[in-house]
């Protein structure tokens, strides 16, 4: 089978060389496509044999030359074989841009994630919140253990991203991390925003994506009943920091607001309508949209109990917030001293909210959107709860209708 690749060296005159001399050049040749070059070395044209592309003879000026031209086409094959190895596209013009250190630069996947989430952090409270940063942190130390667990280094260039390697690192995801299938589905989406990103920078010519589409599964939000939400109010703590933390799960579940939310709820956040009732009109952290919540007794009752709290005092805050993984940390033994079996962490209020508050007591669907600060009805409807005792209710009330029409038969 005839190569695929050639080399040939000629000389080439140009106008500032002497009539006896000439420049010489290197021709590579791969599938009939050439790419040329100039070695920047001159040779006498009297000594140069065209037909074996070499200087003829033994003297000393012969043997340099040959050797300096020897060293070239080992050197151009060497490139060769190095592309085929990492079954990189070869060309002519590839070949030699290599060899003259003209090489594209070749983009290393786990670098373009570090500067994506160091513009990331540098856009904390302006765009991005320091949770978000966190999940892509994750995700990238999630990539480097998967490299590290295929025995491909400390990182790979990005356009080795292939469909194999995402199915790869999804099945990684769940297996050896142990990751609950949205979790990992989340993971993958994140790491589809660097590789768009790859993309869209024209490091790689193709999105490994494309033939990808990621599928999630619907699961069961806890939610706190009416009775255990009594519970917890009425229950007496000795400890002052699981009353405290008690407090702002309940403020939660009665307002809806996320944990964040009322970390940074400020007195400017809670205003008086034209009926002289109070509102908390804030912004979400998370999407930047309103949430106008009618502020209930029990919410209120809590603000007026911490409303000489130094935190309080200082201007911080309406209320003295702890950390979030405080809080949850706290939360879990609060759920033993309740008597409560589930899994409560400052999210559920949310939930509790939605459900328990709201939804089951007949709040309409986009009312209860518009307090949680909803964009899309869609997105209410994955807290939204029927409750049993609800559907109960409603029963009852077809029953009657059923008792009216069958009196009037």
């Amino acid at each position: 089978m005839a190569t695929l690749l050639s080399i040939l060296f000629f000389p080439k005159k140009g106008r500032s060389t002497s009539s006896g001399s000439a420049v010489l050049y290197t021709r590579i040749t791969y599938k009939g496509k050439r790419a040329e070059f100039s070695t920047s070395r001159k040779i006498d044209l009297q000594v140069w044999n065209s037909k074996s592309g070499k200087a003829r003879g033994t003297s000393e000026e012969a043997r340099s030359v040959n050797r300096f031209l020897e060293t070239i086409r080992a050197s151009l094959y060497e490139v060769h074989d190095r592309l085929l190895r990492e079954d990189r596209p070869i060309s002519a013009t590839a070949i030699k841009d290599i060899y003259l250190g003209k090489e594209e630069k070749q983009y290393m996947l786990l670098e373009i994630f570090q500067d994506h989430n160091d513009q990331m952090k540098s856009l904390i409270g302006k765009g991005f919140t320091k949770g978000t940063l966190q999940r892509y942190n994750a995700c990238k130390q999630h990539i480097e253990d998967y490299l590290a667990f295929r025995g491909k280094g400390k990182d790979i260039p990005v356009v080795d991203v292939d469909h194999k390697f995402i199915t790869g690192f999804d099945h990684y995801l769940r297996s050896e991390k142990d990751c609950a299938h949205n979790t990992a589905q989340k993971y993958i989406v994140n790491f589809k925003k660097i590789i768009r990103i790859a993309h869209a920078n024209q490091w790689i010519q193709k999105d490994p994506f494309f033939h990808w589409k990621g599928s999630w599964k619907s699961s069961e939000r806890e939610f706190l009943t009416d009775l255990e939400l009594q519970e917890m109010a009425e229950k007496d703590f000795d400890i002052p920091r699981l009353e405290l933390v008690r407090d702002i799960f309940l403020f939660c579940c009665y307002t809806g607001l996320a944990f964040a939310d009322v970390k940074k709820l400020s007195s400017e956040d809670i205003v008086i309508n034209i009926s002289g009732k109070k509102w908390i009109k804030t912004k979400r952290q998370k999407t930047k949209s309103l949430s106008s919540i009618p502020l209930l007794e029990l919410p209120e009752a809590i603000l007026q109990k911490y409303a000489d709290h130094p935190h309080v005092t200082s201007g911080k805050g309406v209320l003295p917030v702890l950390t979030n993984q405080k809080s949850n940390s706290y939360l879990k033994e609060i759920a033993d001293v309740c008597g409560i079996k589930k899994n409560l962490t400052t999210h559920l209020a949310r939930h509790t909210f939605a459900t328990t508050v709201t939804l089951s007591k007949g709040v309409p669907i986009e009312s209860v959107g518009k307090m949680l600060g909803h964009r899309s009805l869609k997105t209410t409807q994955i807290y939204a709860k029927v409750l049993d005792e609800k559907v109960g209710r409603d029963m009852e009330i077809l029953q009657q209708q059923n008792k009216v029409v069958e009196g009037m038969k």
